[in-house]
């Protein structure tokens, strides 16, 4: 009899286990993330763990981090992904976050390690400046030559686009205080156009690749030429677009264990998972930018059409937390 109590009892609690593990993680991500996410993303992960996983699309990173710390005492979710330095510090400073060490730290890139073990570096992408080569047969070499090619050259609004605020973060870094404004202002006088985002900007005003437009110079991304030939029809065996590589900004997306989840260990599971090489190498195929663990290599569309800046540009979060309002600001003025 108490032997059969006892299995019985041994049971329930495996039942329990099971019901528990079942339950999904909900990671909140911003859209571009979100919309390529599909049945197969963590098939892999939920096989192995038996923990579903649910993605909550949350906007572009500013409201995703803004929704976050609006409900920090009752988080909508578990994992957060796709924070980048622009907001790392403003999540850091509400406190979003809770300590978590992965499982793979070592093979994290030494130099997307971020200061703090509250996120993860997940992925990197580069933000530069494309050409169109069937036009523009002698591009800027650097961004000093840039005005003079102004007139030919379109942006992003910096306060609307990651890729937008990436270059003024850029141009502040490189010419510093009262010069980035000079440089700007050289821009605008010399005809730059301001685009709200990069969609607008790249397949609305450039001329390159799939573009429209008529202008040859866009702000856009390293990982460009690759998707280019990616999706050409007919193929393509050269990408139409270029790459300048001076004056590249390096954005690393992290993802952390939001704090007051009741599922940390199962949060920090997924992260380990999004960390692992299985995950890491479709990266560059899915979202189009480059997996943070450095023993994962790139797909040899990637090898072949992409550039990796040997020097690009950051800022410490803290300093873009502290200016990123001003900042702006100034740079609005300019444009009134």
């Amino acid at each position: 009899m108490r032997r059969s109590v006892a299995l019985v009892l041994f049971a329930m609690a495996v039942l329990a286990c099971d019901s528990q593990s079942t339950e999904p993680v909900t990671l909140i991500a911003h859209d571009s993330f979100a919309d390529a996410v599909d049945e197969t993303t963590f098939a892999a992960f939920t096989e192995e763990t038996g923990i579903g996983v649910e993605v909550l699309a949350a906007g572009d990173t500013g409201a995703m981090v803004n929704q976050a710390i609006l409900t920090k005492d009752n988080p909508l979710a578990d994992v957060l992904f796709g924070i980048d330095d622009t907001f790392l510090q403003r999540g850091i400073n509400e406190g979003i976050f809770e300590p978590f060490a992965p499982a793979a730290a070592a093979d994290i890139r030494p130099e997307l390690l971020p200061a703090t073990d509250l996120v993860t570096p997940i992925d990197y992408g580069d933000v530069c400046l494309n050409y169109d080569k069937e036009t523009m047969t002698t591009p800027p070499s650097s961004l000093d030559e840039l005005p003079e090619f102004a007139d030919q050259l379109v942006v992003e609004d910096p306060s609307l686009s990651s890729p937008g605020l990436a270059f003024l973060l850029v141009t502040i870094e490189r010419y510093g205080e009262g010069g980035w404004q000079d440089y700007w202002s050289q821009l605008r006088d010399n005809g730059v156009l301001v685009a709200p985002g990069w969609t607008e900007a790249y397949y609305g005003e450039f001329s390159g690749g799939a573009g429209e437009g008529t202008r040859p110079l866009v702000v856009s991304y390293a990982s460009s030429p690759p998707v280019e030939v990616l999706f050409a029809d007919p193929p393509v065996t050269e990408a139409p677009t270029g790459v300048i590589t001076d004056g590249c900004y390096r954005q690393t997306e992290f993802a952390g264990v939001l704090a007051g989840t009741d599922r940390a260990e199962e949060a920090g599971r997924l992260i380990d998972f999004m960390l692992s090489p299985d995950f890491q190498a479709t990266i560059p195929l899915t979202w189009f930018v480059y997996p943070a663990n450095g023993s994962v290599g790139l797909p040899e569309l990637f090898v072949e059409h992409s550039e990796i800046p040997t020097d690009p540009i950051t800022l410490d979060p803290a300093v873009i937390e502290q200016n990123r309002e001003r900042w702006l600001t100034e740079w609005a003025d300019l444009f009134a």
